[in-house]
């Protein structure tokens, strides 16, 4: 049931504002002055806060104000019999959902409650998903090539400085993009990330750059690229090596200039990107094949970072397969499967040329086609080797 608490000094507009809101089945607690609200609001946790302006002791802006530290997720509503478009506009700016006029419309009021809780919700649902994201971007294991990539991500992620990601197919890599840029000073903004080998090469520049209306056949509206969506964040380029030279050659000068055109356009853009690369194909002989720009490589590659495939790292395997048995899990709302001893070992012996994206696959089949307990028959039978 969703909870409201009401803040007011006037009791006959609390207990109108709680009988109104108990009668559309809100659970609500009620505060006499702004000390009272704040004291409530660290014990509890409130969906919606209707909060006064005018109050003794302390007013309701300032209630607002400290409760952005208290409270964050709560959206404020706040009230007065004194209201104008300038207060509306402060209360806004400090961070309240609306601003309703003494006394309220019921049907404003409720309307407004519930787009309220709408927004508390979907603020739940998007730190929820963040975690879950934060946690499947989690590097597992222990073994000594793991840890080398974990000291690099450790040193480099607090900087802005430019990190070339190398490794076969399957062995993370948008995981150690992850890292990156979920311990950087960058975390707030956003991660965009692109995958260069998945988009025509006529279309690459669009994608990255955005273009105007009318720039080519089938732009029918502007369109804001990636580099744009990614200002202020980090913009993750996978499997790099695969782009286009013309394409390579508008991301240097981004890169150089941090400035942008879209394609059709004439405007510079100013944009402020930390860019992260990746590939699973070797740069230098790429470049000497002529296929990829040295110019390039070296602006990419101020770090570089080699993710080791999972046959050299075999010793993660078990931590790995008891990650992925929970997340299965998880995700089919079962009770997660155990794996025998037996089964275990076999899996750590096979050759695993697909890295984690193909023992993830592998587990999966098992927890599939097994029953409680994965065991070395099964491994056997399913694992597909």
């Amino acid at each position: 049931m969703p909870k409201i608490l009401i803040i007011d000094d006037e009791k006959s507009i609390r207990n109108t504002l709680k009988e109104i809101l108990e009668y559309e089945n809100y659970a609500v607690d009620q505060a006499e002055d702004g000390p009272s609200g704040l004291d409530m609001l660290i014990k509890n946790k409130y969906d919606v806060v209707l909060c006064d302006i005018k109050m003794p002791k302390m007013d309701g802006l300032e209630v607002l104000s400290r409760a952005q530290e208290l409270a964050p997720d709560a959206a404020f509503i706040m009230i007065s019999a004194h209201g104008s478009i300038d207060t509306a506009v402060d209360a806004t700016k400090k961070g309240a959902y609306d601003f309703l006029q003494k006394p309220p419309d019921l049907n404003r009021l409720l309307v407004t409650v519930r787009n309220a809780l709408d927004r508390t919700k979907l603020v739940t649902e998007t730190k929820t998903l963040k975690k879950k994201i934060a946690k499947s971007s989690e590097m597992v294991g222990t073994s000594p090539a793991l840890e080398q990539v974990r000291k690099a991500i450790a040193k480099v992620a607090p900087t802005d400085a430019r990190v070339l990601i190398t490794g076969p197919n399957g062995a993370g890599k948008e995981m150690v993009a992850r890292q990156l840029h979920e311990q950087s000073s960058r975390a707030h903004g956003p991660m965009i990330e692109v995958n260069c080998a998945a988009i025509p090469s006529e279309l690459i520049e669009s994608e990255l750059f955005g273009h105007e209306k009318g720039s080519f056949t089938s732009a029918v509206k502007q369109r804001i690229g990636k580099f744009e969506q990614a200002h202020g964040g980090t913009l993750f380029l996978d499997e790099i090596g695969d782009m286009s030279l013309s394409a390579q050659a508008k991301v240097l000068r981004a890169l150089q200039e941090n400035k942008i055109t879209r394609v059709g356009g004439e405007k510079e853009i100013t944009v402020d990107v930390r860019v992260l690369a990746a590939t699973n194909k070797n740069l230098q002989q790429e470049i000497a094949e002529r296929n990829f720009r040295e110019d390039l490589y070296h602006r990419l590659s101020v770090i570089l970072i080699q993710v080791p495939a999972l046959n050299d790292r075999r010793d993660d395997i078990g931590d790995l397969v008891q990650k992925f048995l929970d997340d299965i899990a998880r995700d089919y709302g079962n009770k997660p499967k155990t794996v025998s001893p037996e089964a275990l070992s076999y899996l750590k012996s096979l050759d695993w040329r697909g890295n984690i994206r193909e023992l993830r696959n592998v587990v999966e089949r098992l927890v599939i086609m097994s029953d409680d307990t994965i065991t070395d028959a099964d491994a056997k039978l399913y694992s597909g080797k």
